[in-house]
């Protein structure tokens, strides 16, 4: 009979240290659940999802039913223990109970169920939730009054438990999630997603064409010389100016002046007359807001100005999402062309190449908060031009002046230090 006793107290504690088991699994689940996962589930009518937002609303009340079944659990298992160690060997079982139930309990009912809770939070805290939802029924009068006495002991200290985290995420933080996004993220939407977050700490001046390679036309020329020019452009917009680029008085779309040249009415005035008003853009604006302006203004090229109002050069939509796809058309692959390998690690380089295009091609980190070209920017790190070619290191790169032209840096030898210390 007493053997059948023990029996019964036996499957009592196996039961209790299961269900010490589940609270502990439940509560490591619940709290390791991805929030921005949780919320797009519950935006898809995830039942399981909607459960466990809604208990994860009132933290204070889930960790308290969470808390009070667990507690209630182990402190019955600890009476059963005892009760089945003194039957079998007297006093001296109190001791043996409370070695041989801690360490049960912390293998089983702890370490082992919470580790498999925090590698597959999903998997234990959605079926989990239906059953935490009832319990939080049943016993929310005892859960209420251990949240009221907790909130206020937590009102001492300076807390507000109604008051939840910042869960929004910084613009770094969002960029150390999509690096680390490994295989789950194409490399190609990878790369798009990060020149997306770039956008605001790149300003139009960072990527605008500087006014001496803008192409546009100049009213005070003949009429016969536009129209040549014209024929030969491979641009579908173009500013229209009097005499110098600061003197924009319009952009002319092709296809207007196509419908000119059908009609048999080019001139100076028809022109000036089918072109839009020029939209200027402050130097300093960032591409973030700069695109989302050439979609309100319904806009595909800017005209750059400084604090001045004199014209820097010009920036369009395609310059903008560039940053984002890369590059769009094969014209601009032309920075090939600037940068010529060598068998020693090194790059023959043109002067007048874009650091930030160099930084792209070569997966460099060339400073990109001053000068834009690589002659400015030797120069810049010199504090003149120079009258022979020099030698000098800028950043991680050592830099070597081949040829001087006309006050103009023409080609660069470079190389990163560390590579060439291999050689």
């Amino acid at each position: 009979m007493e053997d059948a006793s023990i029996s019964s107290l036996l499957i009592l504690l196996g039961f209790l240290i299961i269900l010490s088991a589940f609270f502990s699994s439940s509560e490591t689940s619940m709290m390791a659940l991805n929030r921005y996962r949780l919320r797009h589930l519950v935006k898809k009518n995830h039942r399981s999802a909607i459960n466990a937002s809604r208990l994860l609303e009132r933290p204070d009340r889930l960790i308290g039913v969470i808390l009070i079944g667990n507690n209630f659990v182990n402190i019955l298992a600890s009476a059963i223990a005892t009760l089945i160690a003194v039957k079998l060997w007297g006093d001296a079982g109190i001791a043996i109970a409370t070695v041989v139930l801690t360490l049960v309990i912390l293998i089983f009912a702890e370490v082992t169920p919470k580790t498999l809770a925090a590698l597959h939070p999903e998997r234990i805290a959605f079926p989990a939730s239906y059953i935490l939802k009832v319990l939080l029924k049943v016993f929310y009068p005892l859960v209420w009054l251990v949240g009221a006495i907790t909130n206020n002991l937590l009102k001492l200290f300076g807390v507000k438990p109604g008051q939840h985290g910042n869960d929004h995420l910084s613009t770094e933080e969002l960029r150390t999630l999509v690096h680390e996004a490994g295989a789950l993220l194409p490399k190609r939407n990878q790369s798009m997603l990060l020149g997306v977050l770039e956008l605001e700490e790149v300003t139009v001046n960072d990527i605008m064409i500087p006014r001496n390679e803008v192409e546009g036309i100049d009213l005070d020329q003949s009429l016969e010389q536009i129209l040549t020019q014209l024929s030969n452009t491979q641009h579908t917009r173009l500013p229209i100016y009097h005499g110098d680029i600061n003197q924009v008085v319009g952009l002319l779309h092709m296809r207007n002046l196509a419908q000119l040249i059908q009609r048999g009415e080019v001139t100076k005035e028809a022109i000036l007359k089918v072109s839009r008003e020029p939209y200027f853009v402050p130097e300093s604006t960032p591409l973030q807001t700069q695109l989302l302006n050439f979609q309100k203004q319904s806009r595909r090229i800017g005209i750059v100005v400084d604090e001045y109002g004199d014209v820097e050069g010009i920036v369009t939509l395609e310059d903008i999402l560039e940053e984002i796809v890369g590059e769009l058309s094969e014209e601009h692959n032309d920075l090939v062309e600037d940068i010529h390998p060598q068998d020693d690690g090194s790059y023959f380089i043109d002067g007048g190449a874009y650091v930030r295009d160099i930084n792209r091609a070569l997966h460099w980190q060339l400073p990109t908060d001053g000068p834009k070209t690589l002659n400015g920017l030797i120069t810049e790190t010199l504090e003149s031009l120079p009258d022979a070619n020099v030698c000098l290191v800028i950043a991680e790169y050592r830099v070597e002046t081949l040829q001087i032209q006309d006050k103009f840096i023409q080609t660069v030898r470079m190389i990163p230090i560390r590579k060439d210390r291999n050689h």
